[in-house]
């Protein structure tokens, strides 16, 4: 099969991700638990994978809590810094692991920013929403519909000039793009770990710098007594038995993305975006492309996109067709009523992966009335 639906998830593993999870199910019992060798190894296998995340993210190992996804994470975050009914700033690019929780607390949600691939008018956006009594901001790295790519940089600079706490979801850049954790200066960073960072999926981290309200109470392994949760990092929001067989994936995902470093995966993954643009324009589709633009592009064909879609599934070609669980990217661009068909691309796809795909998508195109 030709993989092009990595937004969603990643497919191909680096082969030390496999042997790490079948290594640590052989190794590894529950950390923190006992003082024999299992326990031992396995509470050595998750602080390890703090390590790698604190030397790819620049944070401390402390501050890297594992989650069981990044929309774990996101919870966690909006539930510490928003109140019921608070003022939030949003982009207009966000995914429902954000505006749901947010409604499910009631916020006053300010959406800045509804042009695509458009960093003047995202900061403009952000500049004049960013008030005095806005509890927090969230905004994402990377449009998982559109792959646009914000000024998270910037965005993060209005937020600390004026004191307003904020939230990014890195769950398409994490891996790719980079991110760093003490620059930004984000109250906490959520990303999955089965994406970007190549490990299975159950798996998450959340950066955090501050401690967090826990999302569920229970053991950690430590201060048994204490009827509440620890005070510190990260035992904080770790309730429970961790998935450490994900975890050891995870470290050895992470070992791969800083083995190969982020440029070189990126200009992978870009070389392939270039190639399905300029392929699919020649079409006569409608491409949505920018000049800020990470490795997932989506396009619109002139049929029903989950047609197109289970067209070129039947070919063996895997993308992703709907809204894509963000709906509020799809009313920003204009394609709520439609969906997009959504092609992305992961750290192994080649030339050949992307002609394919091309060629398949062309013949199913030529083929319409």
């Amino acid at each position: 099969m030709i993989y092009l639906d990595w937004g969603a998830t990643s497919f191909y593993k680096p082969a030390g991700v496999y042997r790490g999870v079948v290594e640590a199910m052989r190794t590894c019992a529950n950390p923190g638990r006992g003082g024999y060798s299992a326990a031992m190894e396995a509470a050595r296998q998750v602080y390890a994978c703090r390590e790698t995340a604190a030397r790819l993210f620049h944070c401390q190992p402390e501050q890297v809590v594992h989650t069981a996804s990044c929309t774990h994470g996101l919870n966690i975050a909006i539930r510490t810094l928003v109140k019921p009914g608070g003022k939030v700033v949003i982009s207009g690019f966000e995914h429902n692991a954000v505006t749901r929780p947010l409604h499910a607390l009631g916020a006053d949600i300010v959406v800045a920013g509804r042009k695509l691939f458009d960093w003047d008018d995202t900061l403009e956006a952000f500049d004049r929403c960013l008030k005095p009594g806005v509890q927090a901001a969230v905004f994402t790295h990377v449009s998982n519909v559109f792959g646009y790519v914000l000024p998270v940089e910037e965005i993060a600079g209005l937020c600390r000039q004026r004191g307003i706490p904020f939230i990014i979801d890195a769950a398409q850049s994490a891996g790719t793009l980079p991110v760093h954790f003490e620059k930004l200066g984000a109250d906490f960073i959520a990303m999955p770990g089965h994406k970007g960072l190549l490990g299975p999926q159950g798996t998450g981290l959340l950066l955090c710098a501050q401690p967090g309200q826990p999302l569920i109470c229970g053991g950690t392994g430590s201060a048994s007594l204490l009827q509440t949760m620890p005070e510190e990092l990260p035992e904080r929001l770790e309730a429970g038995t961790m998935n450490v067989p994900g975890i050891a994936g995870l470290d050895q995902g992470l070992r791969f993305v800083e083995k190969t470093g982020l440029s070189t995966l990126y200009r992978r993954e870009h070389r392939q975006l270039k190639r399905c643009v300029a392929g699919l324009k020649k079409m006569g589709v409608r491409v949505f492309s920018g000049k800020h633009q990470a490795a997932t592009v989506s396009f619109l064909p002139e049929m029903e996109c989950e047609e197109m879609a289970r067209l070129l599934a039947w070919r063996e070609i895997g993308v992703r067709a709907g809204l894509h669980c963000a709906p509020l990217a799809h009313e920003s661009a204009g394609t709520v009523e439609t969906g997009t068909v959504r092609v992305s691309f992961g750290w192994n796809t080649v030339d050949g992966d992307t002609d394919r795909f091309l060629r398949a998508a062309a013949a199913i195109v030529g083929s319409l009335p």
